[in-house]
């Protein structure tokens, strides 16, 4: 199979995980920057390219990874569509239900598959509570409640983005797990240039709860946090995840009326675990819960955050 790369950012990294994989026998890389194409070309053994077109018109090209600005998702998922090419695209899929709804019909009339990096589910800790509230390993889940924290380091993450830029992953996990419902709620405040933001959003079902807390203005001394406690009838789960100083702590805690169980997960890279089940996907033609289907779930719902959160102000 043969890959096309649209983008330096995370394109980078794509391209080193693509290189890895046993079935991949091309990958080319489209940018701008002649210096990040350079090292790409001398360190990891990719073909690169300047125009995107010389990517999108190589009729041996299967796969368009696009690692663009989202206002582009659109414009070249459906340009890589009609040119006969299947799509792996970076989140957040696209920034409007107008051109998700472009992007799934193109998907139906030139028969070939988009599919979304929503990582988080092959995640170790999170592919874990998934697989335990599919088997009621103890029993019905109550509460879910997700965070992700982090210091202003990404940019422009105020109350109009933070839905679609930080807290998407986590939006995709409760639509996995728990579906959607239309019984939510959202509070937000911002910094004074709007440019980092704190939001907690709630989700009401006729079964059980969930949250989302994200913050993009932690203190800077703060480390990256990811982490979620999830109440179940007979159990509560503990993850904790944390980035200080270039070093990853985590820990998942099962607590039980036998007391405390570590869970011990085999190590794994989300990244890559996403990518290589897209590539099995689309060569064996079976559906993925990487799908656009399932990406606009979260989109709607990040809209819908968005659009409350406007509303109070």
């Amino acid at each position: 199979m043969n890959i096309g790369i649209l983008g330096t950012g995370f394109g980078s990294y794509h391209a080193q995980l693509f290189k890895k994989m046993k079935k991949i026998d091309r990958v080319v890389v489209f940018g701008r920057n002649q210096e990040k194409l350079h090292e790409l070309k001398e360190k990891v053994g990719v073909e690169t390219t300047n125009q995107i077109d010389t990517i999108m018109s190589d009729p041996e090209i299967d796969l368009i990874d696009i690692c663009l600005p989202s206002t582009l998702h659109r414009q070249y998922a459906v340009e890589a569509l009609e040119r006969g090419k299947h799509v792996f695209c970076e989140t957040p899929v696209c920034l409007s239900l107008e051109d998700a709804e472009v992007m799934i019909q193109a998907q139906e009339r030139f028969s070939k598959t988009i599919l979304v990096n929503q990582f988080i589910k092959f995640d170790p800790a999170y592919a874990y509570l998934h697989t335990v509230n599919q088997q009621q390993k103890y029993g019905r889940l109550l509460s879910l409640s997700l965070k992700r924290e982090t210091a202003p380091l990404w940019g422009d993450l105020g109350l109009d983005s933070i839905n679609l830029n930080l807290m998407i992953h986590e939006l995709d996990f409760v639509t996995w797990i728990m579906g959607t419902t239309n019984n939510l709620d959202v509070w937000g405040q911002e910094t004074a240039d709007k440019q980092q933001a704190l939001v907690k959003a709630a989700f009401d079902y006729s079964d059980g709860f969930a949250e989302i807390i994200a913050s993009s203005q932690m203190p800077r001394s703060y480390p990256f946090t990811i982490g979620y406690e999830a109440y179940f009838e007979r159990a509560k789960l503990v993850y904790h995840e944390s980035d200080e100083n270039g070093e990853t702590h985590a820990y998942l805690h099962a607590y039980t009326q036998t007391g405390r169980e570590e869970i011990v997960l085999m190590a794994a890279d989300p990244y890559q675990k996403s990518l290589e089940h897209a590539i099995w996907c689309i060569q064996n033609d079976q559906e993925s819960t990487l799908s656009l289907q399932n990406a606009v779930l979260s989109l709607k719902t990040a809209l819908e955050l968005k659009t409350r959160l406007q509303t109070k102000r």
